[in-house]
């Protein structure tokens, strides 16, 4: 009777343990993969072709939450990886720049992933702020552009002091003038005399005969697999 319980015993030890394995292979993250996966990010840092050394570490911030065969990763995971091709502009050689994220952390999770930088962006569409104003003077300063915080003027203004509406002296009417804003595109652009290279790895790269590869903190650059195809 005690061989047969023990044997018993035996046999759910070794159940339990092969479904504790199978529940861990199931549950574990896969690595990204689906070609037509793309994200939307902002780097952390600045890079430039030939400057930026190989093997150099990178982050990104994820600028939209994103569906995955993974599941979902949220709005501002942040992409690790590094720079796997850094390449300065000769007379006879383009510039060449590639980047390769490993993975993507966030607050309550991860995932690994295996994705490159590609040769799209998405462009930034300024937002003109709204006229609050009621008087013929205030309304003369509506179709001029406003430089916002920083002084940078927008596109076809010239460069000078923000301008806000004037206000009676001694009253105060709680009104405060619109800040300015802008918005991403909906539609990603390719970068201006930039390619892409794909080698025989799958490993993406930039490259460009024009001037080094430069790339800032401000634009939303895309990540993917490989490298897209424009959107119908």
């Amino acid at each position: 009777m005690l061989r047969n319980v023990t044997a018993v015993g035996r046999a759910i030890l070794i159940v339990s343990l092969g479904s504790a394995a199978l529940l861990s292979q199931n549950t574990r993250p896969s690595v990204i993969s689906a070609a037509s996966t793309e994200f939307p990010v902002i780097l952390r840092q600045r890079v430039e072709a030939g400057k930026t050394p190989v093997g150099a570490k990178v982050q990104a911030k994820l600028s939209l939450a994103t569906m995955t065969d993974a599941g979902v990763i949220p709005q501002d995971a942040t992409f690790s990886g590094e720079v796997i091709e850094s390449v300065a502009k000769t007379a006879t050689t383009p510039s060449r720049l590639a980047i390769r994220m490993d993975s993507a952390q966030w607050k309550n999770g991860s995932v690994p992933v295996k994705v490159y930088l590609t040769s799209w962006f998405y462009p930034l569409t300024a937002i003109t702020p709204r006229d609050l104003s009621n008087s013929p003077e205030d309304a003369s300063h509506s179709d001029r552009a406003w430089a916002g915080p920083g002084n940078y003027p927008m596109p076809g203004s010239p460069a000078s002091p923000p301008r806000f509406p004037p206000s009676d002296k001694g009253r105060d009417d709680g009104t405060v003038p619109p800040a300015p804003s802008s918005n991403i595109s909906q539609h990603r652009v390719l970068m201006k005399n930039v390619e892409s290279d794909r080698s025989s790895d799958g490993a993406v790269a930039l490259t460009s005969t024009h001037s080094n590869i430069k790339l800032d903190k401000t634009t939303t650059y895309v990540l993917a697999v490989g490298d897209l195809l424009p959107k119908n």
